[in-house]
């Protein structure tokens, strides 16, 4: 994947990250925002303050996807990183969304997280299942029909989960 780099999201790019954000939207296969999520409320998603959110961008530029990583839960659940992600239609079967789950991996390590957890993985979604598995992540519950499909109807939503650190390993950090 020449001339990709995953870098930082800045607010110039927000036009092509909400591009690629009703395109998934529009098809109502794998994401739970409605076609009623304003351009604002996205923004608000993408850029939370609790969020980092990062593109892949061919030549610097040309956005193909992104992601943004942040706290499942905060308090007590803090250590435990969530991401959600985001392929250009146009940049989809050639390597990106391997590129920024792995590049969050990574992030999450840095950022200190011990454990990754996806929280609503819609389970007909088989190309994101089976990255998700190869990159380490197990199926860890099963909420039933808990997604509307826009094609099949009620179906089954999937909660993924990876330790990125042996738990032997965890410190408690001090109460706060």
């Amino acid at each position: 994947m020449r001339d990709i780099q995953i870098r930082p999201a800045r607010d110039a790019d927000f036009h092509a990250m909400w591009t690629i954000f009703q395109a998934h939207v529009a098809t109502g296969e794998t994401v739970a925002h409605g076609g009623a999520t304003s351009r604002e409320d996205s923004h608000d998603y993408w850029f939370a303050p609790s969020a980092t959110t990062f593109v892949a961008a061919k030549g610097g530029e040309r956005i193909l996807g992104m992601y943004k990583l942040q706290p499942n839960h905060f308090g007590r659940g803090n250590h435990v990183a969530n991401a959600s992600y985001m392929v250009s239609p146009n940049a989809q079967g050639v390597g990106v969304g391997r590129m920024l789950g792995q590049h969050s991996i990574e992030e999450a390590r840095r950022q200190r997280y011990l454990a990754m957890q996806f929280n609503y993985v819609v389970s007909t979604n088989s190309p994101a299942i089976t990255l998700w598995k190869r990159l380490g992540f197990s199926i860890v519950g099963t909420l039933p029909k808990a997604y509307r499909h826009r094609r099949l109807g009620y179906v089954d939503a999937y909660v993924m989960y990876k330790l990125l650190e042996d738990p032997a390993r965890w410190e408690l950090p001090e109460e706060d």
